[in-house]
């Protein structure tokens, strides 16, 4: 277990990209970005299978216009893939033959807005559940608060994005080094306690996965929701995401 002489940092949960401009953690915080079926879960792939950096951005003419300069481009709306794009937004398309040692443009529905709203915050890591025990111990070394910042669905509220949120809470809270006194934190926990057991089934009460499910696109549920299959940490600066956890081992 390690050990802090430093007071506790913070944990804070924000379940929506619209209650952002609230919250509460001001001093030297990490935005985790949570959007688990699909943007953050996808994005964790494309860095596992070699992609060498992603340019993601919000609007679907920024996507367009770095396309016309030739780079491969990911894009969806409400789920689709767009006509123009070279992929949708499964991680089951980002494999090393397609993406490896490339740059990849990222717009998506929820993920990549959400990501455009906190950018002012500094660092943001991308999580998932792919890779929640290294970006656990990720966190663990950079001594900054944490917010975890949902992308939910068009503002709305999501439970897969929460389960995460209460998932990692509780990972940072079991060491010294996190405390917390926000209810979303709580409530987020909570809701983890109970579909931890069987995350599957708990999750087909999830609206998302059902919209998914109508287009055909609901494959990839069962990897989202597998923990630790990679050990990467993706992390934007503001201009690009790159693999942060590079030579790591998950937790590590």
């Amino acid at each position: 277990m390690l050990i802090s002489n430093e007071s506790p940092r913070t944990v804070e949960v924000c379940f929506s990209p619209a209650l952002y401009p609230e919250i509460l953690t001001k001093q030297d915080f990490i935005v985790v970005l949570v959007d688990i079926l699909r943007a953050t879960t996808s994005v964790c792939a494309a860095f596992e299978n070699g992609v060498q950096s992603i340019i993601p951005v919000a609007t679907l003419e920024e996507a367009k216009n770095l396309k016309s300069q030739g780079f491969l481009v990911a894009s969806e709306q409400d789920g689709k893939k767009l006509d123009f794009a070279d992929f949708g937004n499964s991680a089951f398309q980002f494999t090393p033959e397609s993406i490896g040692g490339k740059t990849l443009v990222y717009c998506t529905t929820n993920g990549t807005r959400a990501l455009a709203m906190a950018q002012h915050a500094g660092t943001i890591a991308i999580g998932a559940f792919t890779n929640i025990s290294a970006l656990t111990g990720w966190l663990n070394r950079q001594e900054q608060n944490v917010v975890i910042l949902c992308s939910g669905w068009k503002n709305k509220f999501c439970l897969e994005d929460a389960l995460f949120a209460g998932a990692l809470t509780e990972k940072l809270l079991k060491t010294p080094l996190f405390q917390s006194h926000c209810d979303s934190a709580m409530a987020a926990m909570d809701l983890w306690k109970l579909a931890q057991a069987d995350i599957l089934s708990y999750i087909e009460k999830a609206a998302h996965r059902h919209r998914l499910g109508k287009l055909g696109l609901d494959d990839v549920i069962p990897y989202s929701f597998t923990p630790d299959s990679t050990h990467v940490v993706p992390v934007f600066d503001g201009k690009i995401i790159v693999d942060a956890g590079l030579g790591m081992q998950p937790g590590g």
